[in-house]
């Protein structure tokens, strides 16, 4: 199965590459992978602000993490049609960097970060196995209450 063919399944429609909002670029290429700049979490195409263990629940924050993880496929998909290619040439989902606005006492970031890892993972079967940090930090960009960044093998 195609897939574009399992977002479609999933309900998920790919957004647009966002526009960066300060200086650097959404995506870099060299040899054969591609290292997408951090994307933070949203909802309604507004900045999810928040912070996991003050204004929202583990829950709340995976969701934020699936959110981020429809974003940077979006990102990857404008990488490889600039090369003519799609998502189903991927070879390896690499390495996801999850950086999680939370309170100090809050002990679940790998948690959250599993919204994201859990929909790569559907979507890429063995070629979405990915090595991953999780971190908690005090504040993101905006408030965001998620922000992440990804690395792929093509």
């Amino acid at each position: 199965m195609s897939l574009y063919d399992s977002l479609t399944q999933r309900g998920i429609t790919l957004p647009p590459v966002a526009t960066p909002a300060a200086a650097y670029v959404p995506f870099v290429q060299t040899g054969n992978l591609i290292f997408i700049s951090g994307h933070i979490a949203k909802k309604d195409g507004k900045v999810w602000s928040g912070q996991l263990g003050t204004t929202m629940t583990t829950e709340e924050g995976k969701a934020a993490a699936r959110s981020v993880a429809i974003d940077l496929l979006g990102t990857l998909h404008a990488a490889l049609q600039a090369t003519g290619r799609d998502l189903n040439g991927v070879k390896r989902i690499v390495k996801l960097m999850s950086l999680v606005n939370s309170s100090g006492d809050f002990t679940e970031q790998h948690l959250v970060t599993n919204g994201c890892s859990e929909l790569i993972g559907e979507l890429f079967g063995e070629r979405g196995a990915h090595a991953r940090s999780a971190f908690g930090v005090p504040q993101l960009p905006l408030g965001a209450c998620v922000e992440i960044e990804m690395i792929v093998e093509v």
